[in-house]
């Protein structure tokens, strides 16, 4: 006979045992229901055919709900993203949960509702995964690792292919998710109304890749949008520059960065891409991103020179030129 869930996780649901099988056949395998889970093997049997794109990715965001999203939603994004960023369609999903003793089932199962309904609006699959229980107080309540499979749609999307007189594109606001989740964190999320970015963009990826002309595709995530330019020039000849007037900022995200002394181009996005396009496709991508859901803010930031090689600069309101270098240290840790 089955045993029924309790209220709280055990130290006894990370065992192997008849809880840790109440916990799979009750909670995840129904949430997840596909061939290749159903069989609970050790592994899934995957069939594909061509070159493959794998990622993997472990998140331990703090809190684990937050405006906007929660670990669970967080955990199929990221995964899928980074997937959709190499120019990969994301297929499938491996799954594995830390969860801490005192952990709330009803918190647990919310969680894995929305990475089945995440998962389900990317078209993935959830394959395989692991569960795991460490004792109160040492595991935060919960920490997720995904990995992801996807076929390889678009081969070659690297920063090598960036040529002087590309376009930099950003597909919508800048530094919402990192401005949430510290809102959140500190209980200031009253007063300002601040939603977490968190969505997948393997559908804003598509719409730009079929256009053509993408030299490659990076979604800001830590370190925010100044940090990810910088790792496509650093130690190179040629140079990103920026208008401060042309980034999309949404205006509660510029208050509250102003007052808690923050840069939103250093703030953690988790559904925003960056494009680095040539400059006869740049029209046609912008307009695409426009008619994507999540992409109607999409906007040409800057463009590619040889001005101050390895360098991205920012040309301010006042007309002054300003450089952003790399992120140091941490902004917010925690932050996925």
């Amino acid at each position: 006979m089955r045993e029924s869930l309790e209220e709280i996780i055990t130290l006894d649901y990370g065992s192997g045992g008849k809880k840790t099988s109440s916990l799979i056949e009750e909670m995840l395998v129904p949430a997840f229901q596909n061939e290749a889970l159903s069989a609970l093997g050790d592994g899934a049997i995957l069939k594909h055919q061509g070159d493959l794109v794998f990622s993997t990715d472990s998140y331990v965001i703090s809190p684990y709900f937050f405006p906007g999203g929660d670990i669970g939603k967080l955990s199929v994004c990221g995964t899928v993203n980074d997937l959709s960023m190499c120019g990969g369609t994301p297929q499938y999903l491996s799954l594995g949960f830390i969860l801490e003793e005192g952990l709330p089932v009803a918190d647990l199962r919310r969680i894995v509702d929305s990475i089945a309904r995440t998962a389900a609006s990317c078209s993935v699959q959830v394959v395989t995964g692991d569960t795991k229980v460490v004792e109160r107080g040492r595991g935060d309540g919960i920490y997720i690792n995904t990995a992801g499979i996807g076929t390889l749609t678009w081969p070659g999307l690297t920063p090598d292919r960036i040529q002087e007189g590309d376009l930099v594109i950003v597909s919508g606001t800048v530094g919402d998710h990192g401005t949430a989740v510290m809102l959140a964190r500190s209980g200031m999320m009253e007063a300002a109304e601040i939603q977490s970015d968190c969505m997948p963009l393997n559908k804003l990826a598509e719409a730009a890749l079929k256009c053509g002309g993408v030299r490659v595709l990076r979604d800001p995530t830590r370190g925010g949008v100044a940090t990810t330019l910088n790792e496509f020039v650093e130690n190179g000849s040629l140079t990103i520059e920026l208008e401060e007037g042309a980034v999309p900022v949404a205006e509660g995200v510029a208050g509250a960065c102003e007052i808690l002394g923050l840069d939103p181009l250093y703030c953690a996005n988790e559904g925003k891409m960056l494009v680095i396009a040539e400059e006869t496709a740049a029209d046609e991508i912008l307009n695409a991103l426009h008619r994507t859901p999540g992409g109607e803010n999409a906007a040409v930031i800057g463009h590619v020179t040889k001005r101050y090689p390895g360098k991205v600069v920012l040309r301010t309101y006042l007309g002054g030129t300003r450089i952003l270098a790399k992120l140091t240290g941490a902004q917010l840790p925690r932050i996925c």
